[in-house]
């Protein structure tokens, strides 16, 4: 017997036990979405009350998977929370299961448009999607940023095992409070495309907004957005500004 065949032996276990334990997670988060009776009316998912992050859920008519919303209050100024949302090449380091991610054109300081590679959960292949950015900045009297992201996926050939997003559409809004923190307000919707397992999409939906909002609670606190002088393409206020 080779000496090689005790570790296959245990890497096809592992695997395995990675499907099952999977599957079964998932069938339970899928008999808490029937016990919940998820309707088109916002249900709140999570409130982790600790960190001040709310994520909400609700079905759409017309719409093949749920919606999102998430509430949050940031430890964060607009200047570092709209750094790290321009920096496209870094969504890697915390958006959900990001793989790749780059600029494909930028159209005007508040325009752009954006590629990104998604992990997807286990047993199926890879999701991309083609983004398009507009960025609505504050003004004296409009205290929030507003940024529209929408799905373009017929903007660039498809790139094969990859499976195109058809939609990856968030409205997010923030503004400044008191005491350098930011409220944070989003809405959107996802559709991986393809054939997708109920349990795998339900727990992306579950899961990806909460952990988006931790990656960028993370990111904001780094020197190089905190105390960044590279000059925005856009004015910015916070809080002292509307005095």
């Amino acid at each position: 017997m080779s000496l090689f065949a005790p570790f296959r032996f245990f890497a096809i276990f592992w695997a395995l036990l990675l499907v099952v334990l999977s599957h079964t997670a998932y069938a339970e988060d899928d008999i808490d979405d029937l016990r919940t009776k998820l309707g088109h009316e916002w249900m709140l998912m999570k409130n982790d009350r600790l960190r001040n992050i709310k994520t909400y859920a609700r079905l759409e008519d017309g719409k093949q998977y749920r919606s999102f919303k998430i509430e949050a209050v940031l430890d964060s100024s607009v200047e570092s929370l709209t750094r790290v949302l321009l920096d496209f090449d870094s969504y890697t380091k915390w958006y959900w299961k990001t793989r790749e991610s780059r600029l494909v054109k930028q159209t005007s300081g508040t325009e752009f448009v954006m590629y990104m590679v998604h992990e997807a959960p286990y047993g199926l292949p890879d999701r991309d999607a083609v983004l398009h950015g507009i960025v609505e900045p504050q003004t004296k009297n409009k205290r929030y940023v507003t940024l529209r992201v929408n799905a373009l996926p017929d903007f660039m050939a498809e790139k094969p095992p990859l499976v195109r997003m058809p939609a990856q559409d968030m409205l997010v809004k923030f503004h400044p409070l008191s005491k350098g923190k930011i409220q944070l307000e989003a809405e959107g919707y996802f559709d991986a495309g393809g054939t997708v397992p109920v349990w795998a999409a339900n727990f992306v939906q579950r899961s990806a907004p909460y952990s988006v909002i931790l990656g960028l609670q993370r990111m904001v606190e780094r020197d190089e957005y905190r105390k960044g002088k590279k000059a925005l393409p856009f004015p910015v206020y916070d809080a002292s500004d509307y005095l």
